[in-house]
């Protein structure tokens, strides 16, 4: 029950663990118990991390893994164009047989690029079957995953029942949890959002809303619906002063980069929201639009923030996407750094590899010049689900092929061509 990774670079993440040219990470019954420069456990397995950095796995607080099976489709799409295409178009064909295969290999793939953290953000919103499909797929996937029930998403109708039935089956703090996906007052209005924050206090859940209007968050503020246990995503349209009134709430950020320049929505907000006094965070959000890996992601959010103003440093790019994340999960007390006393969700990555060798910066190297590639050994809650570059105990052939017939059953349901050349036209709808 054991195990000792020895001779890597640690990335702790932790200022008062602080970095270690060469350490040590000592695991016991899935805890890290000591971090040093040596440690003597001879009764422990030995990882050897000779040339590697030694660091918390990564934390994805926005994803919707339900519609991995379209990866790269929409890499051309405008946010209306995605909308028209997932959510009008594929998404009345989706069976939960089709959500648990998108849900599974994007958590999968999640895992494989050092994501061990994932928030899965879940608006396919058709029945309690799909639902169930979704749950499945995550605890068939051995990472810590946060199953985010956006029911009902873009109806005014009631979702407490869902909500209450999901959160029986999901009732504890194992590897898969729960939170409340809050479809917003522009969809429902502020008395049924009102009426969810409380079904959300009831059931010890977190919640996460997507916004974009400005004015939004005034109005929540005015209603005394600003929380702390809320992640709001993207929200590029508000105005500095609303940023302000999340950083006075304690309400958490969720920044897509890559989606949010690609789709229209703006400029991220990164540098506007630290200086209003909000720690961002980040995330993928789709995977037909950008890649899923957290390499990319904090390299285009500190390429646009450094372009803007040349703020940000790279370890900010690693605490966005680790430790802030994780506090942004209600999850800072068990994961997020290299930390003794919380859960061992660590990331090996190759310093050897000639795309970063030699590594003389290694929060630097992680930021500018990262990718899954580097991505050697992943640790959750202590048991070891990658080694040597390969997921554990995975049967990809069989996931892949599995993942295929489910593209190409609701593509052909859909009418939707897959050889490159769908457009969706919103103005044609």
């Amino acid at each position: 029950m054991k195990t000792l990774l020895t001779g890597g670079t640690v990335v702790s993440m932790d200022p008062a663990v602080g970095d270690l040219e060469r350490g040590d990470v000592l695991i016991e019954d899935g805890v890290i118990v000591e971090v040093a420069e040596g440690v003597d456990a001879r009764d422990a397995e030995v990882i050897d991390a000779t040339d590697r950095i030694v660091m918390p796995g990564f934390v994805d607080n926005h994803r919707h893994s339900w519609q991995t099976a379209f990866r790269g489709v929409g890499a051309d799409w405008t946010f209306p164009e995605w909308a028209l295409a997932m959510h009008r178009t594929v998404k009345p064909h989706y069976r939960p047989e089709d959500v648990y295969a998108g849900t599974l290999l994007g958590r999968l793939e999640a895992l494989h690029s050092g994501v061990t953290t994932m928030l899965d953000w879940y608006h396919v919103a058709q029945t309690p079957a799909h639902e169930d499909a979704a749950v499945a797929a995550l605890r068939d996937a051995p990472g810590r995953s946060i199953f985010c029930l956006g029911a009902g998403w873009g109806t005014p109708d009631s979702v407490d029942a869902d909500i209450r039935r999901v959160r029986a089956d999901l009732p504890g703090d194992g590897l898969v949890t729960m939170a409340f996906g809050l479809r917003g007052p522009d969809d429902t209005g502020m008395d049924t959002v009102a009426r969810e924050l409380k079904l959300a206090a009831e059931l010890g859940l977190r919640t996460s809303l997507h916004i974009e209007a400005s004015g939004t968050v005034a109005d929540l503020r005015e209603h005394g619906l600003l929380q702390d246990t809320t992640t709001f995503v993207h929200a590029n349209g508000i105005s500095d002063e609303e940023l302000r009134m999340l950083a006075d709430a304690g309400a958490s950020l969720s920044i897509s980069p890559d989606v949010e320049l690609k789709m229209g929505f703006g400029s991220p907000v990164t540098g506007r929201a630290l200086a209003a006094g909000l720690r961002p965070t980040l995330s993928i959000d789709d995977v037909p639009s950008v890649g899923g890996d957290m390499f990319s992601t904090m390299r285009t959010a500190f390429a646009v923030q450094r372009g803007l103003d040349g703020g940000l440093r790279s370890r900010d790019l690693l605490e966005f996407a680790t430790v802030d994340a994780a506090r942004s999960c209600g999850l800072d007390t068990r994961t997020g750094s290299v930390t003794p006393g919380k859960d061992a969700d660590l990331v090996l990555l190759r310093t050897d590899d000639l795309t970063v060798f030699p590594v003389t910066d290694p929060a630097g190297t992680v930021v500018s010049a990262g990718h899954p590639g580097l991505v050697d050994t992943v640790l959750v809650a202590g048991r070891v689900v990658k080694r040597d570059g390969a997921l554990v105990g995975v049967d990809l052939s069989a996931l892949r092929a599995r993942l295929l017939a489910s593209r190409d059953r609701i593509a052909a349901a859909a009418g939707v061509p897959l050889d490159g050349t769908w457009r969706p036209r919103p103005e044609a709808a």
